[in-house]
């Protein structure tokens, strides 16, 4: 078990990691897009460097996955990205989603892998709430 632990997070952090840098770098050359609406939401959202800020984020997510000691903090920070990556072959590119639905798979073992760490964010203990100054 420890070693598909590893596996994951290496995979799932080398991933992030290199598409974030690529977001960055542009090392890696763009396939031809048709002219769609994923081009229109692509092109928006380069323009207005949000997709700069989502590369950033993939990055520090992959990094802390492969670092291991922040692994829960890493998860948290890609599993929104997964989500919208998702999002967007499944409403906008229809197809090419092998890639995002590898990373939910992984994010998911993980998280129940490092399930300890999210465990007070279930907890429904209003006495421990922030007005209660406990």
């Amino acid at each position: 078990m420890k070693y598909a632990v590893i596996a994951a997070r290496v995979i799932l952090g080398l991933m992030f990691l290199v598409f974030g840098l690529n977001g960055l770098l542009h090392f890696i050359p763009n396939p031809p897009m048709p002219v769609n609406d994923a081009t229109t939401w692509i092109t928006i959202m380069n323009d207005h460097k949000y997709a700069t800020f989502v590369s950033v984020l993939q990055v520090i997510g992959g990094l802390l996955l492969l670092v291991g000691r922040y692994v829960p903090i890493g998860l948290v920070i890609l599993g929104p990205i997964i989500v919208n990556i998702l999002l967007f072959h499944f409403t906008l590119m229809h197809g090419g989603a092998t890639g995002g639905l590898i990373a939910l798979v992984l994010e998911i073992f993980l998280i129940v892998v490092y399930r300890q760490a999210f465990v007070r964010i279930f907890e429904a203990d209003p006495r421990s709430g922030p007005d209660t100054g406990r």
